[in-house]
């Protein structure tokens, strides 16, 4: 048992740290994250949606073709006289003198009702803009607000797959943890059937064999600590891949890469973070919304054309039919100053993204020098640790030679046992920190690859 501990120790030592990152299990759960992670499938839908509005601006510009018809019965009203019989029956009957016939009836003067009563209009509506600036500025802000939802999407990406390695560093330390705690259980139980051996044997203490019996508990408390820390881990990474929580996760050794952590230090560019492309969008929205509040004056002009059919008694022939062509335009004269109050509206609201954006600017400025100072803490601290360790293991050799041999104590022994179990536990934070603090890096300066 103590053969075995100490290859794991002498394993978690001397393991390069210039050996590749691996990772393909890693790889694997970012992308079922980026897959089947039910927000991103939301920010996926408001993308799908915001490009649907892109393409209704865009019809705008096309012609629309519309049918429409009506049909009206009426009764009384107003009338219009028709003074037929006063024009005409005194000429019909100077003819019927002059003609000794009566060819030519008297006549009744007549009384049309104006509303039309038993009578229909059908017809076919062609009409597109020509000239319509709201039409232009509406289509270049969608544009830019199907932008807006992109960007939206990238950062939960970029969001998602750093807290899917977070999660999974998380487990990574537990289940590391573990190990070290299962190995130097072996080691304490080991121990404690030494001294039992002894006692029984009338050679050791009754003492040693309560405090054989304390580490053993002390080494079982710690790992269903660790079994905590795992298991919550694990659940966290299911939930961010949207599957059971209970579902087992593949252990796979992660190291910093000394190279990829330089490039990172190296690195300050932040006009790749979608946080500054999209407020700068934003920006731009606003600047294109003043643009179309000050083309108020602009005229709107347009055209239509009338194709259909229109009679009483529901005839339709070549006197029904007919054809109309036709242009609008609309002049704004006065509007009791509400076009300048949207200016001055989308100015005010200019100013607020702009205040925005240098808000956003010092804040992104501000957290990669925080996740910067941070990944050099943890790089410091994980040298120290292995450099702890390495002496741990120097004297946990030397003390268990002696413990064996009769020349150190049991309290020398279980002292250096307790150094040797927290230096390596240490390691192994570390280590994991300066990974965690790696992914957070990534994430400031937007070099992730997913």
């Amino acid at each position: 048992m103590r053969k075995t501990a100490l290859i794991f120790l002498i394993y978690l030592l001397f393991n390069p740290f210039l050996a590749a990152k691996a990772q393909g299990v890693l790889d694997e759960y970012i992308r079922q994250g980026l897959e089947n992670n039910l927000v991103l499938k939301e920010k996926n839908i408001e993308l799908e949606r915001s490009l649907l509005a892109l393409k209704d601006a865009k019809s705008f510009f096309l012609p629309s073709l519309d049918f429409g018809a009506s049909y009206t019965l009426a009764s009384g009203g107003r009338t219009i006289g028709f003074p037929v019989g006063d024009l005409l029956n005194p000429v019909y009957s100077t003819l019927n003198q002059l003609t000794g016939t009566s060819a030519f009836p008297q006549l009744e003067n007549v009384s049309e009702q104006l509303l039309p009563d038993n009578f229909y209009d059908a017809r076919f509506r062609a009409s597109m803009p020509i000239l319509n600036t709201d039409l232009i500025y509406q289509k270049q802000i969608r544009e830019k607000q199907v932008l807006l939802s992109e960007y939206e999407l990238k950062i939960y990406r970029a969001n998602l797959v750093q807290d899917i390695k977070l999660a999974y560093y998380n487990f990574c330390t537990a289940y590391t943890a573990i190990e070290v705690i299962r190995s130097s259980k072996g080691l304490v139980e080991q121990n404690l059937r030494d001294n039992r051996s002894l006692l029984e044997n009338g050679k050791g203490l009754p003492s040693s064999v309560l405090r054989a019996e304390s580490e053993v508990e002390n080494i079982n408390a710690l790992m269903i600590e660790a079994e905590s820390r795992k298991q919550n881990a694990v659940h966290y990474v299911n939930f961010l891949l949207n599957r059971p929580i209970d579902t087992e996760l593949d252990f796979e050794e992660h190291l910093a890469n000394p190279a990829e952590l330089a490039g990172l230090m190296g690195e300050d560019d932040l006009s790749g973070r979608p946080e500054l492309l999209q407020i700068q969008t934003a920006e731009s929205i606003q600047e294109t919304a003043i643009k179309a509040s000050k083309s108020y004056w602009v005229p709107k002009f347009n055209t239509y054309a009338d194709l259909g059919s229109q009679s009483f008694d529901w005839a339709f022939d070549q006197d029904s039919r007919y054809a109309l062509l036709g242009l609008n335009l609309s002049v704004p004269v006065f509007q009791g100053g509400r076009n300048r109050n949207q200016i001055y509206r989308n100015e005010l609201g200019l100013q607020t993204v702009q205040t925005q954006k240098d808000l956003l600017s010092d804040k992104l400025e501000l957290d990669l020098q925080l996740t910067k100072n941070e990944v050099k803490t943890n790089q410091a601290a994980l040298r120290s640790a292995e450099k702890k360790l390495e002496s741990s293991a120097a004297y946990f050799r030397l003390v268990d030679r002696g413990f064996r041999e009769g020349a150190n104590s049991l309290i020398e022994f279980i002292d250096a046992r307790n150094q040797l179990t927290q230096a390596s536990l240490q390691k192994t934070i570390n280590s994991y920190n300066l990974l965690k603090s790696m992914a957070q890096l990534e994430r400031q300066l937007a070099t992730q690859t997913y």
